[in-house]
């Protein structure tokens, strides 16, 4: 009896589910219905117009018979209002002695916060709240949807469901018809517990497209609604050469609405477990955000252990030891101009990320942030008004880049010596403009100061080629600098009655540095440096419009600029700490210092010019390319560095050095909404390029889309094993080929090695309810330490319940 009683009650389970979601399908979007707190008498009339217990009932036919009042409707559903519900139904009773009131026939009840129910029958308490439902169906407000045969509100905080079905995925398509979900959970009981913000199921069924792929007795998950609740997430799969078959299996344990944890170990078949935890805590003003893991193990690579030259595979090496990494920032914003905050970044080995393949590894959470694979930590504050600026920070930087690849293996590389970075502390900035005019014009004053300390000799590009000393430089301390500048700033703008614009600038600067511990070489070791330069100068532009005959518009605007300052004085002694690279575009072309830090400055007369022509048509199409240059009066010699495989020869890394700066060429296009793309490129004087960067973006059909970017740096005019020349190519994309089926595919070519650093292509499934990728990926970047390392990626992400999945998101 008890199998044969299950079978029959299954046989109509499919029945009754199709016909809740049937009524539910085109309607919109709704949650389900929860207990309402106490309501205080209240006397006064409700937004509709009705008193407190009046009951309002629109009907094909209405009576009443002593307390119980019955209404159908035929041409239409029977409407009624109370107490801010609305009730729709074929046929309903109100028994007003009792509290009691039942609908039936294409039920829908509607609470005053908006929430709705739908059932083939609804027996309901005094305040309309759902008691039992047949046929119940109800959509949250996320998109997820709950059906049940049945379904029995058992108290206060307990709602029973009975042969019910739950789905975080749409169950109608396009035209509105029912579909099969692509992930459901079926069961035979299902208790939503108000109290405990779960969702409880007995015996149940997980399907993919309506085919059983998994069973369990018990189940359980957060209530859709609730944003989040301790439970376990979805767990993180892929295969790895150095570590094997691994599987992340995160906890999240929410201690308060402002506070959780997430615990999340990872296990290895071929090496020792790792365990990675991250703390939150939002405050009524800022965040904090600690995350934190280790190991107790040994390193684990591609080692010559035999010194054959030839490396062994995925060996262990060396003593167990503790290994672990520590990664924390906070950010608070209290009402006011101030706000402060910190990070706190820190790793045990230099390759920990890489053999163990931390997420989301390197972010920027403070006011400063390291560069690709460096890590900062820092203390900052902030001071912002509307007419001032000020900032205090001091920071330290851990390196993860190798300074020196090992030919036999990468499990042997030279990194960077952290003791050769600065540590800087103070360094502070600040920015005044006064509320009103200055002869016409604005005028802004700025102010900077920092102090750098190192404990280990470092030397081009932060010393100047005059002081680096010709013999062994071991054991000489590092070099200590600290700076004072001040900065003023005018400048007016004039527009003639012919359309040309005249902006007259005056830029004055003052610097005052203070070195300690210099080589040798010069006979010194402390020194206080003094520079000034000031200068005067004009921008002219003129743009020119032109509406074309098809009514696109093309704007042509020329730009010039005389500027005349005085001898910028490059002391050899000054360290260049902050100006070692430059960036140079169709802005940064004309400004007075082109550098991007303090410690280089340009002088004497330059003229510079440059036009940037665009084409708009359409609805936001558009084509935009510029191209400029500078030319000044003398070269300046003390921009150039030495060569690293060649010390005794000087090159220019800035492309600013000789009388005629690098040619700058720069574009944009969006020929539609489907295509975009830019690029950037410095050209020196013989038609070479010396660096490029260029993106293209690209959209089809509904889903599909394609990256391909490029970047080339041609600044260094040798090969060698120290050159810092590199040219990369890098794809991804995806296209689906049936249906919600799909590939995927990305990599990185280094061009400048003839080399594919990173490759991987998989297989997709995407629809509106979840997203599945699987397939292989291989790594041949120089600073892992397995080496080339083939391996299985796997990414998953669902409705409701979030997402997991290998990324290779190490990169700032």
């Amino acid at each position: 009896m008890r199998s044969g009683g299950s079978v029959s009650g299954k046989s109509v389970l499919r029945a009754r589910l199709l016909a809740g979601a049937a009524v539910l399908a085109c309607l919109p979007a709704v949650a389900v219905a929860q207990t309402a707190p106490p309501r205080a008498p209240d006397i006064r009339p409700a937004p509709d117009g009705l008193a407190p217990d009046a009951i309002y009932i629109e009907a094909d036919r209405a009576g009443r018979s002593g307390d119980v009042i019955s209404a159908t409707g035929e041409s239409e559903r029977v409407f009624a209002r109370y107490q801010g519900n609305t009730l729709l139904g074929r046929s309903l009773t109100f028994d007003i002695g009792q509290g009691i009131g039942t609908a039936d026939g294409e039920v829908e009840l509607t609470d005053p916060e908006g929430n709705r129910v739908f059932a083939s029958h609804l027996e309901l308490d005094e305040d309309l709240r759902a008691g039992v439902a047949v046929d119940f169906a109800t959509r949250l407000t996320n998109g997820a949807s709950l059906m049940a045969a049945t379904a029995v509100r058992r108290s206060e905080n307990v709602n029973e469901l009975n042969y019910a079905i739950f789905t975080p995925c749409p169950i109608c398509d396009a035209e509105g018809n029912p579909k099969e979900p692509s992930l459901s959970i079926q069961a035979e009981k299902v208790v939503q517990d108000e109290e405990l913000r779960a969702i409880l199921y007995r015996n149940a069924v997980f399907k993919l497209g309506g085919v059983p792929v998994f069973w369990l007795p018990a189940f359980a998950h957060p209530d859709p609604t609730v944003e989040r609740a301790s439970g376990f997430l979805v767990p993180t799969v892929n295969y790895d050469d150095g570590r094997g078959l691994s599987l992340e299996t995160p906890y999240l344990h929410v201690v308060s609405p402002s506070e959780d944890w997430l615990i999340s170990p990872q296990f290895n078949t071929r090496v020792e477990p790792f365990l990675n935890l991250q703390w939150r805590r939002r405050f009524a003003d800022g965040t904090i955000v600690l995350r934190g893991g280790g190991t107790y193990a040994r390193n684990f690579g591609d080692f010559d252990l035999d010194g054959d030259g030839d490396a062994e595979s995925n060996v262990d090496f060396g003593d167990r030891t503790s290994r672990s990494y520590f990664l924390g920032y906070g950010r608070f914003d209290p009402a006011g101009p101030w706000r402060w905050g910190f990070t706190a970044e820190r790793t045990s080995d230099k390759t920990l990320f890489d053999r163990y393949d931390v997420q989301d590894r390197y972010q920027d959470n403070g006011l400063y942030y390291g560069d690709q694979r460096r890590l900062i930590s820092q203390l900052y504050a902030e001071r912002q008004t509307e007419r001032s600026y000020l900032s205090v920070a001091a920071f330290s930087i851990q390196s993860l880049r190798v300074s020196r690849f090992d030919p036999v293996t990468p499990a042997l590389n030279v990194f960077e010596d952290d003791d050769t970075l600065p540590l800087v502390a103070p360094l502070i900035d600040a920015r005044w403009e006064p509320n009103t005019a200055v002869l016409g014009g604005r005028l802004r004053l700025r102010g900077s100061a920092v102090s750098l300390y190192r404990e280990r000799y470092f030397g081009s590009p932060v010393l100047r080629p005059e002081v680096i000393p010709p013999g062994p430089t071991a054991g000489l301390p590092g070099v200590d600098s600290r700076r004072i500048s001040g900065q003023l700033d005018w400048r007016r703008a004039f527009i003639s009655p012919a359309g040309i614009r005249y902006e007259p600038f005056v830029d004055g600067r003052v610097d005052v540095y203070s070195v300690d511990d210099l080589p040798p070489i010069l006979g010194l070791e402390n020194e206080t440096i003094s520079r000034q330069r000031a200068t005067v100068g004009l921008d002219v532009s003129y743009p020119l419009i032109r509406r074309l005959a098809d009514g696109a518009d093309l704007i042509v605007e020329p730009m010039g600029q005389l500027s005349l300052s005085t001898d910028p004085d490059l002391d050899p002694r000054i360290p260049n700490e902050d100006a070692e690279t430059i960036e140079l575009d169709g802005s940064s072309l004309f400004r007075v210092d082109r550098f991007p830090g303090h410690d280089l400055l340009e002088g004497g007369v330059r003229l510079t010019a440059g036009v940037r022509t665009t084409l708009r048509w359409g609805e936001s199409r558009s084509a935009s390319v510029f191209i400029g240059r500078s030319v000044r009066d003398a070269e300046q010699d003390g921009f150039r560095v030495p060569i690293p495989d060649d010390p005794t020869r000087l090159y220019d890394p800035t492309g600013l050095a000789a009388q005629t700066s690098d040619w700058v060429v720069q574009a944009e296009f969006e020929p539609s909404d489907r295509i975009r793309g830019w690029g950037h490129a410095t050209i020196d004087g013989s038609g070479d390029l010396r660096r490029a960067e260029t993106a293209v973006d690209g959209r089809w059909g509904r889903r599909n889309l394609a990256t391909v970017s490029y970047i080339l740096d041609r600044s260094n005019p040798l090969d060698g094993p120290l050159n810092r020349n590199y040219e990369f190519v890098q794809v991804a994309a995806q296209q689906f080929v049936y249906g919600n089926w799909g590939i995927t595919v990305a990599g990185i070519a280094d061009l400048e090695r003839d080399l594919i650093t990173r490759s991987e292509v998989g297989l997709l499934f995407d629809d509106d309810c979840f997203r599945i990728e699987v397939g292989y990926r291989r790594d041949n970047t120089r600073v892992r330490p397995t080496g080339p390392s083939d391996g299985v990626f796997f990414r998953l992400n669902l409705a409701t319940f979030g997402g997991s999945g290998y990324g290779s998101n190490g990169l700032r």
